[in-house]
């Protein structure tokens, strides 16, 4: 009925480099996200991405927030946005960047009242043909309208689940899968439902995700995760194999801070473990 994610599955969604490569070619993602209160929100996802093995990473956020993400590291480009909310003039500025990447997110760290700017943005990336993923403030029921038969992965947790789909995700893992696979088909989609154990199905495939934690309930790992999803679909990866791969390499970074740390992690932790866990994946091609 399902896949458990292993080694294996991860090697065949991590796209080999090539020798003569540059500067781009192995992947530029953009995140959307941060307001008043979550500004690290979305320079975690993006670390993630880079971290992952990406080229480039923009963030592009509220100008107000902009000089503080700055300030946090030089490995990331900064586009400030007009307005404190995702409005449509703010995600029509983003959009300038859409040409320039593989894969966007859009959520983390979002102020409420950003539909109008979301679901333009979503609309734009899939029409581009972009990898999508869509967390934290991008996940309300009426983005499914936008969203279906697109490159799109959704990372809901149990309580984002109910409120986008209307419908309680059960506790055991045979029902739990069921329901995933259900919304997914229905709304054609790919869902990575995080938990204890993640649920990764596209409606026609599903996949479980046994890595990870209970040290990883600190903030900002959710984050990480989407990063570690749009790293896969900015190389080629499909949804499924994309939301798969990333839930276990989030898992394997937390296992490996937890190791060293036990339940006193924070969530740039696990972004210096993400290289460990990506080194037996690394491959250079002629």
């Amino acid at each position: 009925m399902y896949k458990v994610v292993d080694e294996a599955f991860v090697k065949e969604s991590v796209r080999p480099r090539k020798a003569d490569s540059h500067k781009g070619e192995n992947g530029v993602v953009l995140v959307i996200g941060g307001g008043w209160m979550y500004h690290g929100a979305p320079f975690l996802a993006a670390m993630a991405a880079l971290r992952c093995g990406v080229d480039l990473a923009y963030i592009a956020v509220p100008e107000k927030i902009a000089t503080p993400i700055r300030s946090l590291s030089p490995a990331v480009i900064v586009i400030p946005l007009t307005d404190i909310k995702l409005t449509k003039n703010a995600a029509r500025r983003a959009l300038k960047i859409l040409p320039r990447v593989d894969s966007v997110i859009i959520g983390p760290g979002l102020e409420a009242g950003s539909e109008p700017g979301i679901e333009l943005m979503a609309r734009e990336a899939i029409a581009a043909g972009k990898g999508l993923v869509l967390d934290a403030g991008a996940l309300y029921p009426e983005i499914l309208k936008y969203v279906g038969g697109g490159k799109v992965v959704l990372t809901p947790h149990a309580g984002e689940f109910r409120r986008l789909f209307g419908v309680e995700a059960p506790e055991k893992l045979e029902n739990r899968v069921g329901v995933v696979m259900e919304q997914a088909s229905k709304n054609k989609i790919t869902i990575l439902l995080k938990g204890k154990v993640d649920v990764v199905s596209n409606g026609v495939e599903a996949a479980i995700n046994k890595t990870g934690t209970p040290a990883m309930t600190t903030g900002g790992t959710g984050d990480i995760l989407s990063g570690i999803v749009a790293a896969f679909l900015a190389w080629g990866a499909t949804p499924f194999k994309a939301a798969a791969s990333a839930a276990w390499v989030n898992g394997k970074a937390g296992e490996l801070v937890t190791e060293r740390l036990g339940l006193h992690i924070i969530a740039t932790d696990l972004l210096d473990a993400i290289p460990q866990v990506m080194v037996p994946f690394d491959r250079v091609e002629d």
